[in-house]
Formats: C-alpha cells, structure tokens, sequence
C-alpha cells in the first residue's frame, strides 16, 4: 500500500513545535555575555591602572565566558576614561578599571566632573596598591629625612612627576608639604597622561621625586634603578621589606594615601550582567594565578562585594575631601 508521505510530514512537523514550546525560553536565549566585553583603563600603558586591568583581563575569560578586552582611554587625570564608561550603555559590556585616582581623589576635588564618585555600577573592589615616595638610584636623596631636608631647603627647587592633578601621585606629596609644614608649592609638579610616563620621568632624571603606587616600579626598585624611601602601608612591605613605613618615620597622617583598583560599571547595569560579574569575582578572588599576578605587581589581593565597596569607596571620598579642604586644593 502507498504511504501518504504528506500526512508523515506533517505529523513530525507538528511534533517538533511541540518540542520547541516546551523547552524553557532560557535554553534559547543566550545570556550574558555573548560577545567580548570591552574594559577601560582610564591612564595610560605602564601605570598602576592598566597592569591592574590587563591582570584582569588575563583570568576573567575563563568565569565570564568571553574574552575581556582593555583599551587605554586616557586624558584629564582619568576623567576622560571614567566618563566614557558613566555615559555608556548599562548593557555590561562596557566596564571600568576604577582608580583612586579618577574615581575618589578627582571628585573629592573638583565638583565639575561630568560625574559622581557614586555615579557609577560598582562592582567589586580588586586589589590594594602600596604608594611608595620615591627617588632615582643616582640621587644624592638617600632617606625620606634627607628628602624632607631638601624640601624645606629654600636654595632648592625640587620637582615631581604625577599623572595630573587631582590623581594620587599628586595628592601624596600635597599631604606630605603639609605634613612637614610647607604649601602646596613647595616643589615644581610636572603632569604626565599616566604613572608609566611619570616613572618613566623620574627613570630618566627629569624630576627629582615622586610618591606612586608600587605596582609600576616595583621591578626598578628591586633592580636598584629606583630607591624607595618610604611606604605608606600600616606595616613594612613584604615585597620590599627595607623601605620603613610612614609611621616609623612619624607621619602616620600619610597612610591614608593607598591605591586601589575596583571594577565599575555604567550606572543602572543590566542586574544579569551584574550578577554575573559579581560571581566570578569571588570566583577569580580563589584563584592562585590571579593571585600570583597581582602580588608580583606589588598589589594586595582585596576583592570585596558591592555593598562593601560602595562603602570603602565613600569613606576615600570623604578623607581625600577634608584634606582637599584643608590644603586648599578644591577646584573651584
């Protein structure tokens, strides 16, 4: 007998929607990410900002799923990149390597930024960076005392090199010429767009001093090309444990000048990207190769949630603010 081929057709076409309909729509529609996520380092190649970033980026793919990829937005002191990323799409594919410097300092300072030190989606807090005050190997600056001596030396002109102003490599020495009793010009500031490009200044003997995050010359100061004369962590540091801390050579005021990194994204992020980012970092803050990374920068594994980093990133905002105040140092 002659099959009725039509009839077959349609029995296993009817089939098949039915199949379809009954599988949940989550197994169809692709979750966060499906593409590479774009991550803004907001200074320049070199500085504490982008080995942060590109640290990140070297163990995210593997608990985000997507490769990360870090593009150098740099200008106005970190400004430029973190307003970028303020103004992008919430979609979460656009995030933020959040710095001490543009996203605590900058707005504790100038009130004109196109944006809030809470403007943003925080996602988790990174790492902690050491600042250390540091000079060339060839300088006759041998301790933080004699530098201090030539500070207030009034036949000499000292300069140092930041990534602009309102950073942190300019908001460490401005506490440190008040702590000695000196004003905010008590040495020449020579702006730079990154703390590559400021140690790079220093490493070639165009200025004298610098205070800096660890992560960026670390590796000159273990070589011997930097001399580091004090470190502003709590205890001596591990990675250079001959450098005495601010509090042993009594400016324990100086300690409030720490870098840090965090994760940040546009303000009212997609709650599924936000979900999925905040999983993997307490998935990358177990593993032993991010570990190892950050530590070999110089940088303390820190990575804490959202609400806990809200509220770190509010008291920075309020410190560097009252010292703002203080040293008379508000944009007006």
């Amino acid at each position: 007998m002659k099959r009725k081929t039509g009839s077959g057709k349609s029995f296993l076409f009817l089939t098949l929607v039915l199949a379809i309909t009954l599988i949940p729509f989550s197994a169809w529609a692709a979750g966060y990410p499906q593409k590479p996520i774009t991550l803004v380092a907001p200074y320049g190649p070199g500085g504490a900002s982008d080995l942060a970033s590109r640290t990140l980026a070297t163990v995210a793919h593997a608990y985000i799923g997507q490769p990360v990829l870090v593009v150098n937005k740099t200008g106005a002191s970190g400004a430029m990149g973190s307003s970028y990323v303020n103004k992008a799409k919430p979609d979460g594919y656009t995030l933020l390597l959040a710095r001490v410097g543009c996203n605590a300092v900058l707005p504790a300072l100038n009130p004109n930024l196109p944006y809030e030190w809470d403007g943003f989606t925080m996602l988790g807090l990174l790492e902690l960076n050491p600042f250390v005050f540091v000079v060339h190997s060839d300088s006759s600056i041998k301790s933080f005392q004699e530098l201090v001596a030539a500070l207030k030396d009034k036949s000499k002109t000292l300069s140092y090199s930041t990534s602009g102003p309102g950073t942190i490599l300019h908001f460490g020495p401005q506490v440190l010429f008040d702590q000695i009793g000196l004003g905010k010009d008590a040495a020449t500031m020579l702006p730079y767009k990154g703390g590559g490009q400021a140690a790079a200044a220093l490493l070639g003997k165009h200025v004298d001093f610098m205070g800096i995050n660890l992560a960026p010359v670390l590796s000159h100061i273990q070589a011997g090309t930097l001399r580091a004369l004090a470190v502003t962590t709590k205890e001596r540091y591990s990675a250079i444990p001959n450098v005495p801390t601010v509090r042993e050579l009594g400016y324990p005021a100086l300690e409030t000048i720490i870098g840090w990194s965090g994760l940040f994204g546009p303000p009212n992020m997609d709650k599924e990207a936000v979900d999925k980012w905040v999983a993997a970092l307490q998935k990358i803050k177990k593993d032993k190769s991010w570990k190892t990374l950050t530590k070999k920068l110089g940088s303390i594994p820190y990575i804490i949630p959202p609400d806990e980093t809200k509220a770190f990133v509010r008291k920075q905002y309020n410190t560097f603010h009252e010292l703002a105040v203080k040293l008379d140092i508000l944009v007006k």
